[in-house]
């Protein structure tokens, strides 16, 4: 059985590859998927481009775990030499568009579902939820679904991490700074330049360290990312707009960074959103154990996932590099794909 499901999933990721997903267009992949769980006798539920459903023998009365990954993708790298949709199956590796992020996740995630649908004796309910718009972390896609799922114990995120335990990951906190000045000639005396203002908070952007350091995940770093100011050589600006990029650690919410960061700038801030905060699960958690038991290693991812709009712990966990997201000649190996399903298997066997 577990065979002939990786043969099925490998079939899948090729046919998701072949099909363009990008960000709000994802409503042909979301057909594929539908499909591919109806033919194993899966009843699946839709909203929108959001595919989920439940384990046959589901029991109210049990803890449910959400196995989630996403299937949109973002545009593909204007240096690709292969063709993005092509699905090319060459020395082992798979090469297509959201091959590597996250559709080797996905269907691996979708194969363990299958393989554990039709047990009656779990300890846990599981819910597969594949989901539209993670790239942009878009309103319709994990957060429309949460209100319509079953109270959710803990989740598992399939994202590429070779597999090892992302028990740990920063948010994200992206503000937009608006240093002010008085417009005037560059010839004449003029003391309030918003770019020499706006210069003042970047350089304590770039020197200041917030206190708390995780011990996943490190410190908060405030990088600043854009600046835009002038319209001509021989006008001061009366305004500076930079763009900060703030990845938060989990000993931190984003509104707590913000007002941080507000109270030792001059400059208008404005946050683009406080939605994407740091996740964690507990590293003695029953999830995390039993990938630790298989030679699994914790680690704090930098990156953002759908994690972030989960209200529940969560692990993240999937074949992959996630190096290779977002590249030219995205890829993933089959072998990865193989090891991620059986791997899965083998975790949830000592929790379910």
């Amino acid at each position: 059985m577990e065979k002939e499901i990786t043969i099925k999933a490998i079939e899948l990721l090729k046919q998701l590859i072949q099909t363009p997903s990008f960000s709000k267009e994802e409503d042909e992949t979301a057909t594929i998927i539908e499909q591919w769980l109806i033919d194993f006798g899966i009843k699946t539920n839709r909203n929108q481009n959001n595919i989920w459903a439940i384990n046959k023998y589901f029991n109210a009365n049990k803890p449910t775990i959400l196995l989630n990954s996403h299937h949109d993708t973002v545009k593909p790298n204007k240096a690709y030499t292969n063709d993005p949709f092509d699905a090319k199956e060459d020395d082992g590796k798979l090469y297509g568009l959201g091959s590597n992020d996250a559709g080797g996740c996905l269907v691996s995630l979708m194969s363990l579902f299958v393989h554990y649908y039709e047990h009656s004796d779990l300890q846990y309910n599981l819910v597969i939820a594949a989901t539209a718009e993670e790239e942009i972390s878009g309103k319709k896609g994990i957060a429309s679904l949460l209100e319509l799922l079953p109270p959710i114990s803990f989740a598992v995120v399939g994202e590429p991490t070779e597999m090892q335990l992302a028990i740990a990951e920063k948010g994200l906190l992206v503000i937009d700074g608006y240093a002010g000045g008085v417009s005037g000639h560059a010839a004449h005396d003029n003391t309030e330049n918003a770019i020499y203002n706006a210069l003042e908070d970047i350089v304590w952007i770039k020197n200041y360290e917030f206190p708390s350091i995780s011990k996943e995940l490190g410190k908060v770093k405030m990088s600043v990312t854009q600046i835009n100011a002038g319209s001509q050589h021989n006008v001061v600006p009366s305004e500076c707009h930079f763009v900060i990029d703030v990845r938060v650690n989990d000993a931190y919410q984003n509104k707590e960074v913000f007002d941080i960061i507000d109270k030792h700038t001059k400059s208008k801030l404005e946050a683009r959103s406080f939605r994407l905060n740091s996740s964690n699960i507990n590293s003695n958690h029953p999830i995390v154990k039993a990938g630790i038991t298989l030679g699994r290693k914790t680690y704090g991812s930098p990156t953002i996932s759908d994690q972030a709009l989960l209200t529940c712990p969560s692990l993240k966990l999937g074949p992959g590099k996630s190096a290779r997201s977002h590249s030219a000649n995205e890829f993933i190996e089959i072998e990865e794909i193989e090891e991620g399903i059986k791997l899965y298997i083998n975790i949830f066997k000592q929790i379910l």
